[in-house]
């Protein structure tokens, strides 16, 4: 027996070592729920979301169909008359997309609401802007390209006070307006904001195809 014990005192080093060992690894952390995300699909009628009420319950139908229906989710959408700003009704963050992924900390860090801030930018781009799906859109120089996305916003989330529609009658007309757009990708000329980038042609849905859209928008949870 006394032969054995140095090979089983060898075994229990080991073992206590290998114990520490994992005891010093830090825990992983549990996966993000999806608290943003792009409509796979819009209204079918262009701009007309039936207002924010109506593309609010696409973005919670969608949610819900995808297991996200717990969170109360809204469209990143602004209006005029009454004003409504799109950074006001998205919550505080952070949210995350269909896979996990951090797409910004806050509103100050979605919107670059300093120098600094602007400068390292939001992970809003076309790599992480998923659906509810998890699948990723085609964007400038995929066919069709749909990286148009309807925001109604300025670059610092805000409606715009110049008293003309951006926003296609307050998201309830295919046939007045214009509705302005975001590029999700990032990518497009000059412009490449993710929620203002230029206005649409008009706000049917053969409009917004025209400039390189699907009547697509933001969702963001709430909560």
């Amino acid at each position: 027996m006394k032969k054995f014990q140095p090979i089983l005192a060898a075994i229990a080093l080991s073992m206590a070592g290998s114990y520490f060992v994992l005891a010093q690894q830090p825990a992983q952390a549990p996966p993000q729920l999806m608290s943003f995300f792009i409509t796979s699909a819009g209204s079918g009628h262009g701009a007309n979301l039936g207002g924010l009420a109506g593309a609010d319950k696409i973005c919670q139908t969608l949610a819900a169909a995808a297991g996200g229906g717990s969170k109360t989710w809204h469209a990143y959408l602004s209006t005029n008359s009454p004003t409504v700003n799109a950074r006001d009704r998205i919550g505080n963050g952070p949210w995350y997309n269909a896979k996990g992924e951090k797409i910004a900390n806050g509103l100050a860090d979605l919107h670059g609401d300093t120098a600094e801030l602007a400068r390292l930018g939001n992970n809003l781009v076309k790599m992480s802007a998923l659906t509810e799906k998890g699948n990723m859109l085609n964007g400038r120089g995929d066919t069709p390209n749909v990286h148009d996305m309807l925001t109604g916003s300025q670059t610092d989330g805000r409606a715009y006070a110049d008293g003309m529609d951006h926003t296609c009658g307050n998201w309830t007309s295919e046939t007045t307006g214009t509705a302005q757009l975001g590029h999700f990708d990032r990518n497009g000329a000059n412009n490449t904001s993710w929620n203002s980038a230029h206005p649409s042609r008009g706000c049917s849905q053969d409009n917004l195809v025209s400039t390189g859209g699907a009547g697509l928008f933001y969702c963001f949870a709430i909560n």
